[in-house]
């Protein structure tokens, strides 16, 4: 690169901070009222989070490590979508393997050398995005208007008790805001080093409440290898979606509507590692619809009775390899009991089933091609007051899915409030990682003889979990939560040999053991600057049981860094200018060896007029790095800088 393209996304920079100097702002920019840039430390403690027992309850209570993004969060940090926004919780790990390809987990077991990332639970407003695949997230399908995003409450540890299988190391859960507060319109442009952005939104009043509709496209160009090498990873896609939300008296209503269609390169050696498979990659093609519908009666003494239903559509064509087309319908049904003396009870169960179709080819094969699958699920739990400071949660799940049958996740919370601004709590839990069609139905390659012969007897991963946690704060300008966990894993997955020596084939016999700590605080520096800041440390052990002679699994299983670290800065310069400035540290990954990293993030906000702001976002403003996967085919994160306006009223 020439000297001026060295220093260009810096001059670009320093001239948007140039317009930081003090400067007095008429009333008519200043922020709206309730907005999170308003709320006191405190307050802050006190947000509601649903995600830890399926109802509203503050943030300072909730027995469990979770950390919640805020919409002005995701405003300040001048993200473009999900996985970026996720950068800003401590407590998960999200690495960047190509401009489509991210590994995200909680806890550790960010995928391994025979499975992606599949650990981790993601839920937009209720519905769940892993695909019956392979039981994890194509992180390029899951989006939305993220200017219309309420919160992200990102829960670090297992869920299973509420919310099913694969909620072993973690939960992430997006909630969108109420359509009344989406009125008017909003437009968003942007234009990044390498690539761009535009979102309209329009919200107006019906009979009863209110609703909103929006559209939105975004291109990224192509990444590069640490070389300077092009690599085929450049991405186009559109979303549009409708939402509606009412209420008649004790009734509560909620329509939401989206569909997306996509196209991206697929870049070497190409999605599915088979012989041969990497020569004629094509671009992948992806599209979906989806539609969920929810009711809630508000019961006398503060229960409640919600029923939700959602219907998932997704194709996604990855030449020369497979295609796979899978239609999910899902109910879900809740009853939230009125206060019972010293006990509050949810229970509920859930019904899915899936219509899936997958398009063979000469290098891999599902079979069968196509499949039916059902899940269904009970759950029960109660929280008990046994004093007024202390607090007994105790809950079980039983589910039964397609490959393993049946299976029970228990857990058992206890959370002691020792003063009005200090509780701790701990936690005991088992839960469970089923089987997918990737891990049951893949033969490599399509037609015998197979290399890789399905895996017809695995079982079940499962963990059990030991936590105990603590949250604090100092009066009204510190706030801090601290926890350690233990994980004991079992029947992790394997590639095995069929003992005759003619294949390969999935099994589980690796266990594992991991400890960590997660800690995070916010400081209130002054009236206008804010600090927040984390870090975890992570130690994973993994062995194999006899019979298995799978050293890679060992080897490549925990693609974790051992500590991470965060410290962001938000000022508020005046009423109409505001600077954020993070700084990440992530330690080195194993094998594959990926080296430890700084990243430097920056943005300056001009609210320039009544309604209109304008951002100048700087990222990896230190330079780029690489993240995940071998060094011969990883993208190198670069550094990039973009200009961003929003107009609304």
């Amino acid at each position: 690169m020439n000297a001026m393209g060295r220093t260009f996304p810096w001059t670009l920079l320093l001239a948007g901070l140039a317009l930081a100097q003090p400067a007095r702002a008429d009333d008519s920019v200043r922020r709206p009222a309730g907005e999170f840039a308003d709320l006191s430390i405190e307050e802050l403690a006190n947000i509601d989070v649903t995600s830890v027992s399926r109802r509203p309850e503050r943030l300072q209570d909730a027995p469990a490590s979770v950390y919640v993004i805020t919409a002005e969060d995701i405003r300040r940090a001048g993200v473009r979508n999900l996985a970026e926004a996720l950068n800003l919780a401590p407590n998960v790990q999200v690495a960047r393997g190509s401009n489509t390809n991210y590994f995200i987990s909680a806890r550790g077991m960010n995928g391994t050398s025979n499975s992606p990332a599949n650990k981790l639970l993601v839920m937009i407003d209720g519905r769940s995005v892993y695909s019956p695949l392979f039981s994890g997230v194509f992180w390029d399908e899951p989006d939305v208007m993220l200017e219309d995003v309420e919160r992200i409450e990102v829960i670090s540890g297992p869920g299973g008790t509420l919310w099913g299988v694969n909620a072993v190391n973690g939960i992430i859960s997006i909630t969108t805001r109420h359509a009344r507060d989406t009125q008017g319109d909003l437009l968003m442009l942007r234009a990044d080093s390498d690539g761009g952005a535009a979102a309209f939104r329009h919200g107006g009043a019906m009979t009863g409440g209110a609703w909103r509709a929006y559209a939105k496209v975004f291109g990224r160009a192509r990444s590069e290898l640490a070389s300077g090498q092009s690599i085929d990873d450049d991405w186009t896609q559109g979303q549009a979606g409708w939402r509606g939300d009412w209420q008649r008296g004790a009734e509560r209503f909620s329509v939401n509507a989206n569909a997306w269609r996509g196209r991206e390169g697929q870049p070497a050696p190409g999605v599915i590692g088979a012989p041969g498979a990497d020569q004629g990659l094509g671009d992948i093609t992806i599209h979906g619809a989806n539609v969920t519908g929810r009711w809630e009666h508000l019961l006398d003494g503060g229960g409640s009775v919600t029923a939700q239903a959602y219907y998932d559509y997704r194709y996604r064509r990855v030449p020369p390899t497979f295609s796979d087309a899978v239609d999910i319908a899902d109910l879900q049904l809740q009853h939230a009991l009125a206060p019972l003396g010293r006990h509050s009870i949810v229970w509920g169960g859930e019904y899915r089933y899936s219509w899936d179709h997958v398009g063979n080819s000469r290098f891999v094969a599902f079979l069968p091609a196509s499949d039916k699958q059902a899940w269904a699920s009970l759950f029960a739990q109660d929280e008990v007051a046994l004093r007024d400071d202390l607090r007994l949660t105790a809950g079980v799940r039983w589910e039964r899915n397609p490959y393993t049958g049946a299976e029970f996740l228990p857990n058992v919370r206890l959370s002691w409030r020792a003063t009005p601004a200090h509780a701790f709590w701990a936690a005991v839990s088992r839960t469970v990682r089923a089987p997918s069609r990737l891990d049951v139905d893949a033969y490599v390659p399509g037609a015998p003889p197979y290399l890789l012969a399905g895996g017809r007897s695995v079982r079940a991963e499962t963990a059990r979990v030991f936590e105990l946690g603590y949250r604090g704060q100092a009066g009204q300008v510190v706030s801090y939560s601290v926890t350690a966990y233990r994980n004991l894993y079992d029947h992790l997955r394997t590639q095995d040999v069929t003992p005759d020596g003619s294949a390969i084939v999935f099994g589980n016999l690796m266990e594992g053991r991991s400890r960590g700590l997660e800690a995070w605080g916010n400081v209130q520096v002054t009236d206008a600057w804010r600090l927040a800041a984390g870090a975890t440390v992570l130690h994973e052990e993994f062995t194999l049981k006899p019979g298995s002679g799978d050293e890679g699994s060992v080897l490549t299983t925990g693609r974790d860094p051992a500590y991470t670290a965060q410290l962001r800065s938000s000022h508020v310069l005046d009423e109409a200018r505001e600077l954020e400035v993070a700084v990440r540290r992530n330690g080195p990954l194993g094998y594959p060896d990926v080296p430890a990293y700084w990243a430097i993030d920056a943005r300056f906000g001009w609210r320039c007029a009544p309604g209109v702001e304008l951002s100048v976002i700087g990222t990896n403003l230190n330079g780029g790095h690489a993240e995940y996967g071998v060094a011969p085919t990883r993208s190198e994160v670069p550094r990039t800088v973009g200009v961003k306006l929003t107009w609304q009223r």
